[in-house]
């Protein structure tokens, strides 16, 4: 028997680690949709690394939807088209191509968290579970029947950074897993629409990730994970600039809301009901772990000592 075929879309850790399960599961990749490796990117290695490594054609269309993108997938004829952390919606037209259809993988436990940036926002909401889901790809965003799907754990202390190494692990296999039942039509499709309510979250803003005095200590602490290193970090506002917050933990020890409190183990920033001790502060490109400078920043900032 032959092997299936794909045309993968493909981006991020995911998108990477799903790329490995697929050619580890038999799957013919005819050729990688991708994007270029950003600078602030080089934490993960990238799916045209991997396609490039096994001689699969690797293409970095500026527009994936294009006529010319679209007669080239018509010419493959492939068995599967598959998204896995692209960037794009992708049209309809494209989801008729595929012999055995097309599918996406998703890193929320779907219905739930349907949209941009799922690992991110779970973390911003307190979530204590999340999973990945693959889908059948319908014109609509994160919509059609699931046909695998994982549930991940979500630590106290998860950062957005260990969270996606979590999902791109489950990802992996569960493509791997999914995939002889998608080629001889056993696996298993449930309708979303039979799972409860639907949740929508739209791409994170700069500002979604302004830290508040009036949050309370889970709530700025949840909001700082969400985006520790390596993605852009929460931040501390005022009329005198901003100051990103790399790195802090919940304190038992006390300190106002709105100030910051000199201790010998570190400085602590008050919030509504509790605090929080700095670990790595950002200045502009620098980045320091160091509580004097920490104190100094703030202050620079115009935040209050609790000693004024």
């Amino acid at each position: 028997m032959s092997k299936p075929t794909a045309v993968v879309c493909a981006y991020s850790s995911v998108g990477t680690a799903a790329l490995e399960g697929l050619l580890e599961a038999g799957v013919e990749v005819l050729g990688l949709y991708t994007y270029p490796q950003g600078a602030d990117e080089q934490w993960f290695t990238p799916p045209a690394a991997v396609a490039q490594a096994r001689g699969i054609p690797v293409h970095m269309a500026p527009a994936f939807n294009d006529d010319a993108v679209y007669d080239a997938i018509l010419a493959h004829r492939p068995d599967f088209l598959f998204s896995f952390y692209f960037r794009e919606m992708i049209q309809g037209r494209f989801l008729e191509l595929p012999r055995l259809g097309a599918y996406n993988l998703h890193g929320s436990l779907l219905p739930r968290y349907r949209g941009r940036a799922p690992l991110n926002w779970v973390l911003v909401k307190g979530e204590t579970e999340t999973g990945i889901t693959l889908h059948a790809m319908t014109p609509k965003p994160d919509d059609g029947h699931i046909v695998a799907q994982a549930r991940l754990p979500i630590a106290w202390d998860e950062t957005a950074l260990s969270l996606t190494d979590k999902a791109a692990a489950a990802g992996r296999d569960l493509v791997g897993v999914a995939i002889p039942g998608l080629v001889d039509g056993s696996i298993r499709r449930i309708d979303q629409r039979t799972l409860g309510a639907s949740t929508y979250f739209g791409g994170r803003k700069p500002a979604d990730s302004r830290l508040d005095f009036a949050m309370s200590v889970r709530e700025a602490f949840n909001q700082i994970r969400a985006v520790a290193d390596p993605w852009p970090n929460a931040f501390l506002e005022a009329t005198s600039g901003t100051l990103k917050v790399a790195w802090a933990l919940p304190s038992s020890e006390p300190c106002p809301p709105g100030r910051f409190r000199r201790t010998g183990e570190g400085v602590l920033l008050g919030f509504s009901d509790g605090a929080l001790r700095l670990h790595a502060l950002r200045r502009g490109t620098r980045r320091s772990e160091r509580p004097s400078d920490h104190a100094d920043w703030l202050a620079e900032l115009g935040v209050p000592s609790s000693a004024d």
